[in-house]
């Protein structure tokens, strides 16, 4: 399959193992609203299932000891998550200031090479305007006509 038409973020995507794309969707899960929402619901209902729907037989009272245990776990879990996505987000800015770095070279090789092709090019312009002038040759550059003089 070839990379033609593929952006360099393309094709770093593709190589993304499945433990990265999983480690960016739950990064991107976690940091949304959706999720504060869904979750700020859980713990709403939680309470009011365990205090007021089976008051006396609640599997988890007030206090809310076993929620108070998941949410924990939750922090220990989130913790380790977005420190395999903060990873993985310091890898993809080292490779794109790599890539930004590798095009800088090539477009300083190029304009050089313009440069170069431009002083060439000024230089063998000097030298058609000292020879026209020693022979006697009037140069309109503008319209790019020439005309003896004699």
């Amino acid at each position: 399959m070839s990379n033609t038409g593929k952006t360099w973020h393309d094709n770093h995507k593709d190589s993304l193992t499945k433990g990265q794309r999983a480690a960016d969707v739950m990064r991107n899960g976690m940091g949304s609203w959706p999720f504060v929402g869904s979750f700020v619901g859980f713990m709403v209902l939680w309470a009011a299932i365990n205090s007021w729907a089976l008051a006396n037989n609640a599997w988890d009272p007030y206090p809310y000891i076993l929620l108070n245990l998941f949410l924990s776990m939750l922090a220990g879990l989130q913790g380790a998550i977005l420190l395999i996505a903060a990873k993985r987000q310091d890898a993809i800015a080292a490779a794109m200031s790599r890539h930004d770095h590798d095009t800088n070279v090539k477009s300083k090789e190029e304009i050089d090479l313009l440069m170069s092709i431009n002083s060439q090019q000024l230089e063998i312009l000097r030298e058609l305007q000292v020879l026209a002038v020693a022979g006697n040759i009037k140069i309109d550059t503008a319209a790019g006509k020439t005309s003896d003089r004699s």
